[in-house]
């Protein structure tokens, strides 16, 4: 689909694209579950599975409508219901910058852009520090840690799309075009939530004991 895509939306021009804000951020190559409810987004959505093209995702929250947003392809549809209501399963494929919007009469669409990768040489250090950060999270939260060869290739977008994050990281992710910055941007959002995690068993432990940290001095 990414080839298709390619053909469809080039970097740099400016191209009519259905847009849903919503208030998750989709990133690249991140798979995420969507009930469709309302009415002009059913249609965009049966449009998009028609004609096998994708639609837009813009992160709408109490600050509004944020300028980059995230395409996505519609992989499945998981359940149909008989009013038309939908649980699909779509993958992120190519940020985008929403140039303007417009209500067309089916569905909200935009012009957009398709956004470039810059393309720089990358960081190894940076890379590995992040994949190393993540793995000793990842062996933290779940008692199992993630082969090196499992992570060699992955990118800032593949980490962050295996990790919740807030959605103001991931869009902070989605916006920054140079790799090397999104690398060390994740690095420090998983130490984060490492010191998170550890606080949070520190207080799990306070509760099991009555609110006293155990030493393993005490005397019998």
């Amino acid at each position: 689909m990414i080839d298709h895509l390619a053909i469809l939306y080039h970097p740099g021009m400016a191209s009519e694209l259905p847009i849903f804000e919503l208030p998750i951020v989709l990133l690249p190559g991140e798979r995420a579950a969507l009930h469709i409810f309302e009415e002009p987004y059913k249609r965009m959505v049966d449009h998009a599975i028609e004609a096998g093209e994708p639609f837009g995702i813009v992160f709408n929250d109490s600050e509004g409508a944020r300028p980059v947003g995230c395409t996505a392809h519609v992989d499945q549809v998981l359940e149909r219901f008989d009013d038309g209501r939908l649980n699909i399963a779509v993958s992120g494929q190519v940020p985008f910058k929403v140039l303007d919007r417009f209500e067309a009469p089916e569905y909200p669409a935009g012009h957009v852009e398709m956004i470039e990768e810059v393309d720089i040489p990358l960081d190894a250090e940076a890379a590995e520090q992040t994949r190393e950060s993540f793995a000793s999270l990842a062996e933290r939260a779940t008692g199992e840690r993630p082969g090196d060869a499992e992570l060699a290739s992955d990118g800032a977008y593949d980490i962050a799309a295996k990790i919740e994050l807030p959605e103001e990281t991931k869009q902070a992710l989605l916006e920054l075009r140079d790799e090397d910055e999104r690398m060390r941007m994740l690095a420090r959002a998983l130490e984060a939530a490492s010191d998170a995690l550890e606080r949070a068993g520190e207080m799990a432990a306070r509760a099991a004991s009555n609110g006293k940290v155990r030493t393993g001095a005490d005397s019998d």
